[in-house]
């Protein structure tokens, strides 16, 4: 028996889908007009959660591209082991001494041993002139602090050498208080007082964090933001901190100063190194976190040290993460010294 032709189904469905319109379809429609308190109720709703769904989408990308200087309270297991030197709350000049190596020694007459010195390969060729330099750095910084009330010294560097124990800023204060620089007028001793106006910054890798964690520790100590910044290092460093560090931290430049001090001897080497491996790539990465300097502060962290000032610097939480995918993009969140302009 041959099958019905398929016409005769087509014709079926066609015949019935006649009868459903003609009888039911002014009784969907009626349906579909029909007000429901239910209905409407439920597209309030939704439109509501759409709403706050999307404000609460544009706040956060607001919030993280410009996040808010509103203060961050660190838990009480943290506050209650912290008792500020109130003497130090009014402090308001910053004065900061780079690390470039590391000092192992202990006595007077060992500063300016080059065993005594923790270096990189390029360090080594440089002969006591280049250590003269570090402690000529020392000298200045110490002296500066000394003629100004309102200043922190803050020693910045971290433990970027495998074969030392110790920080680059604390071997600089060891080296400072073993020459009695904080006490220049007084007696010789084997143990000289206590100076509350000098400190350390154990943590930075590099030029950009000898700045920026400094900024950070000198509230730690203070609690403020310092209204002045003075940096003694390399007078072939200028450029590097004055454009281009300073620049990527929106510090203003009337509150900026820079004080270079050379070895004795003409190091041309020196200088084309430092715009070869320092200028012109932070030039190209304003803040070193690609590629070439992002390599080389990895390579100074062999202890896997961090920093904590995401907690004792919140309102500096958005530049310590700022790393933009264009290398030259300048930060534009809020910094506590906006107001300074």
């Amino acid at each position: 028996m041959l099958p019905s032709p398929i016409t005769s189904n087509r014709r079926g469905a066609s015949q019935h889908l006649r009868k459903f319109s003609s009888s039911d379809l002014k009784r969907v429609l009626s349906l579909l007009r029909t007000r429901s308190r239910f209905t409407n109720l439920s597209i309030v709703i939704l439109a509501g959660c759409f709403c706050v769904s999307f404000l609460y989408n544009l706040a956060f990308i607001f919030s993280s591209s410009s996040p808010s200087l509103v203060p961050y309270t660190p838990p009480q297991s943290i506050l209650s082991t912290i008792a500020r030197n109130a003497s130090l709350e009014n402090l308001s000049h910053l004065v900061i001494v780079p690390g470039h190596a590391i000092w192992t020694g202990t006595q007077p007459d060992q500063v300016l041993d080059v065993d005594q010195w923790t270096l990189e390969e390029y360090q080594r060729g440089g002969g006591s002139y280049r250590i003269s330099a570090f402690v000529e750095h020392i000298r200045r910084g110490v002296e500066l602090t000394l003629k100004d009330d309102s200043s922190l010294l803050i020693f910045s560097g971290g433990q970027t050498r495998l074969q030392s124990t110790t920080t680059e800023a604390e071997s600089y204060m060891r080296l400072a208080t073993t020459l009695g620089l904080f006490h220049p007028d007084s007696e010789r001793t084997s143990r000289e007082p206590y100076f509350p106006r000098a400190t350390t910054e154990t943590y930075a890798l590099d030029s950009y964090q000898n700045f920026l964690f400094s900024l950070a520790r000198f509230h730690e100590i203070t609690g403020r933001y310092p209204l002045q910044v003075t940096i003694v290092g390399y007078e072939m460093k200028r450029r590097r901190f004055e454009e281009l560090h300073r620049t990527a931290l929106r510090f203003p430049a009337r509150h900026f100063e820079y004080i270079g001090v050379e070895p004795s001897a003409n190091e041309e080497s020196a200088r084309i190194g430092e715009v070869k491996n320092g200028y012109a790539p932070y030039k190209l990465d304003l803040y070193g976190c690609h590629d070439f300097l992002l390599a080389k502060r990895r390579a100074r962290n062999p202890f896997l040290r961090f920093h904590s000032y995401h907690a004792s610097a919140p309102e500096l939480r958005g530049l310590l993460e700022w790393c933009p995918d264009d290398e030259r993009m300048v930060y534009d969140g809020p910094l506590p010294w906006d107001v300074y302009e």
